[in-house]
C-alpha cells in the first residue's frame, strides 16, 4: 500500500476508546450476579459460603476479561490505523466480551447443579473459545494487512503473538470437553488459563 493510501486510512484511537467503554461495562456487569444471600439458622457466615461458586465465577470471568483489556491495549498499542475488516473482527471479539456475564451467572448458578453442571461449565467454554478465536483473528489479519501497524513492528513479533494468542482458543476448546464430564475440573482449568494469560499477557501483542 502505498505511504498516501495508508495515511487516509482511520486512526485506531476511538476504536479503542469504544472497545473499552465496553469492555468496561462487561466487566462491571460480573458482580451484579454477585447476590447478597439470605442469613438463615446457621447464621450469615454460612450463607456467604454457600456462595462460593458466585465468587468463584466472578474471579474467574473478572481476570479473564482483565487480561483480555491488557492484551488489546497492548495489541492497540501498535496499530496506526484500522481498516473495515479489522473493525467487524474487532465487534467479534466485544460481542464474545458483552457475552461473557451472561455464561458465568448460568456456570455460578448451576455448578452444583448434578443434571446442569456440565452444560453450565461448556456453555462458558464454548463462550471462551468464540473470544480467543476473535483475538487470534484479529492478530492474523495484522499480520497480512501489516500497513495497519505501526512503524517498527516486527513482522517476527506479530507472528510470535499470533503462536501464542492461538493458544487461547485451542486450550478452552480442550477445557469445553472436559467440562462434559467433569465442570468442576473445567472451572479449575478455566481459572488456569486466565493466570497463564496474564502471566505472559505482554507476549499477546505484536512488535
Amino acid at each position: 500500500m502505498r505511504d498516501a493510501d495508508r495515511e487516509a486510512l482511520p486512526s485506531s484511537d476511538r476504536l479503542e476508546m469504544f472497545s473499552d467503554g465496553v469492555l468496561a461495562i462487561a466487566i462491571t456487569l460480573l458482580i451484579i450476579e454477585v447476590h447478597v444471600p439470605r442469613a438463615g439458622r446457621e447464621g450469615l457466615w454460612h450463607a456467604l459460603a454457600q456462595e462460593w461458586p458466585s465468587y468463584v465465577a466472578y474471579v474467574v470471568s473478572f481476570l479473564t476479561i482483565g487480561i483480555m483489556w491488557v492484551n488489546h491495549h497492548g495489541m492497540f498499542e501498535r496499530i496506526a490505523h484500522i481498516d473495515r475488516g479489522l473493525l467487524f473482527l474487532n465487534l467479534g471479539l466485544l460481542s464474545g466480551i458483552a457475552f461473557l456475564p451472561f455464561p458465568t451467572a448460568v456456570l455460578a448458578a448451576y455448578i452444583r447443579d448434578d443434571d446442569n453442571a456440565s452444560t453450565a461449565a461448556v456453555v462458558y467454554g464454548l463462550t471462551m473459545v468464540v473470544i480467543g478465536l476473535f483475538f487470534t483473528l484479529m492478530i492474523a489479519y495484522l499480520r497480512r494487512h501489516s500497513w495497519l501497524l505501526k512503524d517498527g513492528v516486527r513482522p517476527e513479533g506479530v507472528r510470535r503473538a499470533g503462536r501464542i494468542s492461538a493458544f487461547g482458543p485451542i486450550a478452552y476448546a480442550l477445557v469445553t470437553v472436559v467440562a462434559t464430564f467433569a465442570p468442576y475440573v473445567a472451572l479449575a482449568l478455566y481459572g488456569l488459563i486466565a493466570v497463564f494469560f496474564a502471566v505472559g499477557s505482554h507476549t499477546t501483542a505484536p512488535g
